[in-house]
């Protein structure tokens, strides 16, 4: 049992981490909605406004939006079959070819953005929506991978075993069984990969130049110095580029929470 004395003191660790992590968002928060002594910010909701005219954050969120749906969709629904197929099959070479995979999340990316770039150039890739997608797809299906290996190890035998008496074969087994019952593995999934897709800036710099093409927080960094010196209208677009994963992730925290839970119980 705990004491009231380690709870309280529990309670007040985790209350000093958590102001420690929110104090420099509150930070820019604040920085956003004040007045810039130089007369480029007035203020309060108008600095959003006219961030977002004068950054054109419009394209750019619509384009790290492009990039995101498409690489969550894509990699989600691959990394859902190749954690299924690791998780309760057996074939040769099974598990060098896990930690093969797995490379892709032990490799940074500022290794292969280099020869990545080349390789596309010369499939004529560069500078197109491709070339910010499939980049991104492969190093989140080789987490994605880990992930759903790891939900389908734990996943009932006896579930699996019942549907393939019933008749089912794989596709059925995962679709209409095990994926249902792994919602919020696959929430927590989607959630991370969106929130690393949205906020990835290397891949983005080096792979496009193009206005149009510019995510997100490519935009915010030429946004800064080019568009404007002040402060408060940089801490506005930082808000407008961060608030998409913010809504989301208030959208599914509970099956975000639950997924993790269930990851760290299993794993």
């Amino acid at each position: 049992m705990t004491s009231a004395r380690e709870r309280t003191l529990s309670y007040v660790i985790l209350l000093a981490f958590a102001a420690f992590a929110l104090y420099p968002l509150v930070t820019v928060v604040d920085l956003a909605f004040s007045a810039d002594v130089s007369g480029q910010a007035t203020g309060g909701f108008a600095n959003l406004g006219d961030a977002w005219v004068q950054g054109r954050f419009g394209t750019y969120l619509r384009s790290s939006l492009i990039v995101s749906v498409v690489t969550v969709l894509l990699a989600t629904f691959l990394s859902i079959m190749s954690g299924y197929a690791f998780g309760t099959m057996r074939f040769a070479g099974q598990t060098l070819l896990f930690y093969t995979i797995l490379l892709g999340i032990m490799v940074p990316t500022e290794v292969i953005v280099v020869p990545l770039y080349f390789d596309l150039r010369s499939l004529g890739l560069t500078d197109t929506y491709a070339a910010l997608i499939l980049p991104q797809v492969a190093q989140s299906v080789a987490f994605g991978t880990f992930w759903m290996r790891a939900y389908f190890l734990s996943s009932s035998r006896d579930v699996v075993e019942a549907a393939r008496l019933d008749g089912a074969g794989h596709w059925q087994t995962l679709w209409r069984i095990l994926a249902p019952i792994g919602r919020p593995a696959i929430v927590t999934l989607t959630l991370l990969t969106f929130m690393w897709t949205w906020n990835e800036f290397l891949i983005p710099l080096v792979m496009v130049t193009s206005e149009n093409l510019r995510t997100a927080p490519l935009g915010l960094a030429f946004f800064q110095g080019q568009y404007t010196s002040g402060v408060a209208l940089l801490a506005a677009g930082a808000v407008i580029v961060a608030l998409p994963v913010v809504i989301l992730y208030l959208f599914l925290q509970r099956h975000f929470i639950q997924g993790i839970v269930e990851g760290s119980t299993r794993g």
